[in-house]
């Protein structure tokens, strides 16, 4: 590797080179203690002093130097990881360079010009991804230590790597941390003691940063039940955050099969850098804050004052500019920050900042936005406001209207308008009814959503008007669940519109498409928003504010449990002490979380902490968990079981009212539970939001975010182990594995679907992926991961057409032709038991998949109609996406009645087939031991089979004289064949298969009417029996731990050598 040259006063110091080649401008050294000679006490001190140093050295031990023959100054130009390498660059220099270095007078110019040229070489090596990197030089040496310590794939991208120590028990162990796209990597070497650590980012059960006695500030990381400490890191919390990025950047692209679409710096695994997550991260965090479109990315931050017309002063700050929004936020994000459209003012801004650096005066306008959006709503229509009404609930109203309206005139209106601790004061006392909607829209940002997508909802809903699919149908079975008691979803009116919102979602988001609590929330949100600023408010709700909350896992409301459970152990110690387990309150708070409170409150005080949700996000909703935990803690320490627990929530949420509600009667929601509220007095929602507030509001919306983070990994990975336990009780009913040996298969499985997608985001893995499947179907292998799984794990080591038998083996599992294999179907492929099921299994890979006129109307059928896999089922859909039902019932129906396959319902193998089958046999046992007798012990039974045909015919048909020459020539060329299969190998190779072809296309096959003989499987089965090497060598048993081990060591390296 060229090196960027550097100054070297002493060529040798401390002895620690050797000189093997010099001439008069360059020197070619070995470091000592590698290489001939190298090893003992020198090759262990010179190794640990590399190490610590983060020497090249210690993987690169020669170098070539430069110099001049009249100065004492050497340069390093170039480093080699072996002989040859180095080799390689010395013969470079003396053909390309030597030659020149005669013309020039002085040493100066000489250096000049060897230095020069050898900038140039690394310019050229490093114009793909490396000039991202800050220092590309050594960034170079880094990754060439990655890939020579590790021995991962050329393809797996290094994104930074640290200086720190690794703790072994209570011995630290100082080394390098390597932070890759898929790998967290360290090495140290110490005195001839080598610590060596890979761990892939979707292995990782918890990721935190803890300090105890010995260790005052360390990074923890959990992952196979092993604790992993680093510390003495220069660097630590960057150190953490590109740990947490890289995690949760594993998740999302291979849990979640998240494409990155929209974000080019993460759209591609091999070109990741620090700079790329570090720009990911601050655009997530600056579109969270601000609620802006998933769109926006942010381009330039500049400190500033910014001049506050309502205070008359100047508050410092940040201006935060993406593609369309200039905003500014205070040094404290929470006194004030504003949000301004500029769409296309945005580059005469950066470039305003660009040309005048000094210059901190910039005037933006201010349009007047006096309403920002149409409230129009369904409860204006089933509720109009009464102007003459004058009662005292209604006069607050208007109270509550003019503050807003007062705070509007001094502060804004609009997308423009000031967000101070005000309008949280405001926010906390309690929205109008004729203003909520247009907050609604303002807080969640959902209002920028439907400016910049003008036409989009209507499009949506002609789009999905009369498709019928599995969300569909859920949608209709829930309208009628949806707030019934409310007068505006007793009417058609209500439930039209709830029906379409619903639908245009699901037809818009897929992946989420409908999940129960969904109908609830947009119940409330068609209540106070017209119908298109329903479906943006949903779409606010379900893709920034509740992330991964309503699809198949709920794993977003998970992960917020787990906060909550968190925050419980901080605030509330004594609940804590009495209720050692808070699993209780993860299941009682689920339903707070999916329906924001709407589900366990009256709707005219659900609406009031939607109010401070659509303004504080969730930590609104944590904060009033832990103040209605807080005030009925009393009674929950003092109750004896869960139900009682649950009784006493059920009542105090029975109680609470909304005294200042204007809604009459008829519109507010009845208690769900007891109605005898005498033994239980009122709360008013406002009081108990305050209270929240002025005792949990110091709860920081970043810290939220940080313990996101850290559970996410946790409640990811209980929800793997609780799916592969599902698996393993399903497959062990049918395979003969133990309970740990599946636990280990399933292991090996999933990470090789994994390396199918560590690399690309185009694996057959990911383009397929359908999270609406079952756990059994979630991880799937194309062809390729599935041959090399297989040549792992494959009970036949000797065998010499690996690749052609795991292609007709793929074709045989794979009944719905789909090119996917899950773990069920796998496992099949293994040790199947006896010698009659193994040879079975033989047998079968020797007939096609299936009957050929079948395999050409399913061809013709995948060509016209798209198909969706269900298990083993393929369900035709037609018209615009719906199912047909009687196809689907009836092949569930035959799947049921399907009779366990015997030997007799096995079909005959005709001549070709059964000439490979004798070639299978000996490619089997090829290179055994044992392999003279078996291919003697074959040869004998196909000898047999074929005299036994011969003398059935003629008995059958005595007056054919030809029969037997046939049938002679048929036994020489299977004789031939298999002499011809003994010998050489198949040259055939897995990326030159087509998995949708037939097995034997390789092979011309003859005309069905020339086929003069076939055999059964019985008379293959009872020819074989006769034969003890034969069936010894298949009943011979497998030291399945012993293989599942070797395939654990040797899978990613294989990987890594292809």
């Amino acid at each position: 590797m060229w090196l960027k040259p550097e100054e070297i006063l002493l060529k040798n110091a401390f002895k620690l080179w050797v000189t093997e080649k010099d001439n008069e401008y360059f020197v070619l050294q070995r470091r000592r203690g590698y290489g001939e000679g190298g090893g003992g006490l020198t090759g262990l001190l010179v190794g640990t002093l590399d190490t610590v140093l983060d020497s090249t050295s210690k993987v690169a031990p020669y170098r070539i130097l430069h110099h001049t023959p009249d100065s004492q100054v050497y340069w390093s130009i170039a480093c080699g990881v072996t002989r040859e390498e180095i080799v390689q660059h010395w013969d470079w220099l003396q053909q390309n360079i030597m030659r020149t270095l005669s013309v020039f007078d002085s040493s100066e110019d000489i250096t000049s010009f060897v230095q020069g040229k050898i900038r140039g070489l690394i310019a050229e090596e490093g114009k793909s991804s490396l000039v991202l990197e800050e220092d590309p030089e050594k960034f170079r040496e880094a990754h060439l230590r990655f890939e020579k310590w590790f021995e991962l794939p050329t393809e797996e991208k290094l994104v930074t790597y640290y200086s720190c120590s690794y703790w072994r028990g209570k011995v630290p162990c100082q080394g390098w941390l390597y932070l890759s796209t898929n790998f967290l990597c360290f090495y140290s070497y110490l005195l001839g003691s080598e610590v060596k650590l890979v761990i892939s980012w979707d292995e990782i059960w918890r990721l935190e940063k803890t300090s105890n006695v010995i260790l005052t500030e360390s990074i923890h990381v959990l992952a196979h039940g092993e604790d992993h400490y680093f510390s003495m890191l220069l660097h630590l919390n960057e150190t953490f955050v590109i740990m947490e990025q890289l995690a949760d950047y594993s998740i999302k692209r291979l849990f979640d099969k998240e494409a990155f679409q929209r974000e080019p710096a993460l759209s591609d695994p091999l070109q990741i850098t620090k700079r790329g997550l570090e720009a990911h991260a601050k655009s997530e965090q600056f579109r969270t804050f601000f609620r802006l479109p998933k769109e926006e990315n942010l381009l330039e931050v500049h400190e500033s004052f910014l001049w506050v017309p309502f205070s008359h002063f100047n508050t410092l700050g940040k201006i935060c500019l993406s593609e369309n929004y200039l905003c500014f936020a205070s040094q404290d994000g929470s006194q004030l920050f504003i949000t301004k459209v500029i769409r296309g003012e945005c580059q005469s801004l950066i470039n305003h900042f660009e040309d005048n650096p000094e210059d901190v005066t910039l005037m933006v306008g201010q349009k007047d936005s006096s309403k920002a959006v149409s409230t129009e709503a369904l409860m204006t229509v089933f509720h109009p406001q009464d102007v003459e009404n004058l009662d005292p609930k209604m006069l607050k109203e208007k109270m509550k209207e003019q503050s807003w309206n007062i705070h509007f005139s001094e502060y804004g209106r609009g997308t423009s308008m000031f967000f101070t601790r005000k309008t949280r004061d405001l926010i906390v006392r309690g929205v109008p009814e004729a203003l909520r909607g247009e907050l609604w829209m303002l807080f969640s940002g959902a209002v920028n959503d439907m400016a910049t997508h003008p036409g989009y909802y209507t499009e949506l809903v002609e789009q999905s008007l009369g498709t019928s699919t599995l969300a569909t149908d859920e949608i209709e079975r829930d309208l009628h669940r949806s707030l019934p008691e409310h007068p505006a979803f007793q009417s058609d009116t209500g439930i039209s519109a709830l029906r379409r919102v619903l639908t245009a979602y699901a037809y818009r988001n897929p992946k989420i498409g409908y999940c129960q609590a969904m109908n609830i929330l947009t119940s409330v949100l068609l209540l106070y928003a017209k119908e298109e600023e329903a479906f943006w408010l949903l779409v606010a709700v379900c893709e920034r504010m509740l992330p991964d909350y309503f699809n198949r896992r709920i794993i977003g409301a998970l992960v917020d449990q787990a906060v909550f459970e968190d925050l419980i152990r901080e605030h509330l110690p004594q609940l804590v002490e009495h209720m050692t387990d808070l699993s209780f309150f993860s299941s009682v708070s689920l339903s707070w979380f999916l329906t924001l409170f709407i589900s366990v409150l009256p709707i005219e005080s659900a609406v009031n902490v939607v109010d401070c949700f659509f303004y504080d996000g969730i930590k609104a909703i944590l904060q009033l968990g832990l103040a209605v935990l807080d005030y009925n803690m009393e009674a929950l320490i003092s109750c004896h079981d869960d139900a009682e627990a649950v009784t006493i929530l059920n009542k105090f949420f029975d109680s609470v009212t909304n005294k200042d509600s204007p809604l009459p009667p008829t519109v507010q929601q009845a208690s769900v539970g007891n109605n005898d509220k005498a033994s239980h007095f009122n709360v008013d929602i406002s009081e108990l939001i305050r209270e929240a507030y002025e005792k949990y509001g110091n709860i920081r919306s970043e810290e939220v975010e940080s313990s996101r983070k850290r559970n996410k990994l946790h409640v990811i990975q209980t929800l793997e182990d609780t799916t592969k336990q599902n698996v393993i009780r399903v497959v062990s009913q049918e395979v003969k594995f133990s309970a740990s040996q599946l636990d280990e298969l399933y292991n090996l499985f999933k990470r090789q679907h994994f390396l199918s997608c560590y690399w690309t985001m185009k694996s057959p893995a990911l383009l397929h992926h359908d999270p609406s499947l079952a756990y059994l179907e979630q991880y799937q292998l194309g062809f390729q991961q599935f041959s090399v799984l297989f040549s792992l794990l494959e009970p036949w080591a000797f065998c010499t057409s690996k690749s052609t038998l795991s292609l007709w083996i793929f074709r045989l599992i794979d009944e719905n032709q789909d090119g996917l294999v899950n773990f069920k179907e796998f496992c099949y492929t293994l040790y199947s038991g006896s010698f009659t099921n193994k040879l079975k299994f033989l047998f079968k890979l020797h007939l096609p998949p299936g009957d050929p006129a079948v395999q050409t109307d399913t061809h013709a059928c995948t060509q016209t109609q798209s198909l969706v896999g269900v298990g083993s089922l393929c369900v035709k859909l037609t018209g615009r996406g719906k199912v047909d039902l009687q196809a689907y019932l009836k092949q569930w129906q035959n799947e049921i009645l399907k009779k366990e396959e015997t030997i007799k319902d096995l079909p005959r193998i005709n001549q070709t087939q059964f000439i490979q089958f004798s070639k299978t046999l000996y490619n089997i046992f090829h290179g055994n031991p044992e392999e003279e007798s078996l291919y003697r012990a074959v040869a004998h039974v196909t000898s047999l089979l074929l005299r036994m045909e011969e003398v059935g015919r003629r008995l059958q048909e005595p007056s054919s004289p030809t029969k037997p020459a046939n049938t002679t020539a048929a036994a020489a060329a299977a004789a031939a064949a298999a002499e011809e299969s003994s010998t050489e190998e198949a040259s055939t190779t897995p990326e030159t298969f087509d998995t949708s072809g037939s097995h034997n296309s390789q092979d011309a096959a003859p005309d069905l009417s020339e086929l003069e003989w076939s055999f059964s499987f019985e008379q293959v089965l009872a020819s074989l029996l006769n034969e003890p090497a034969l069936v010894s060598f298949f009943e011979r048993p497998v030291d399945v731990h012993a293989k599942l081990g070797q395939a654990k060591v040797a899978q990613l390296k294989l990987k890594a050598n292809k």
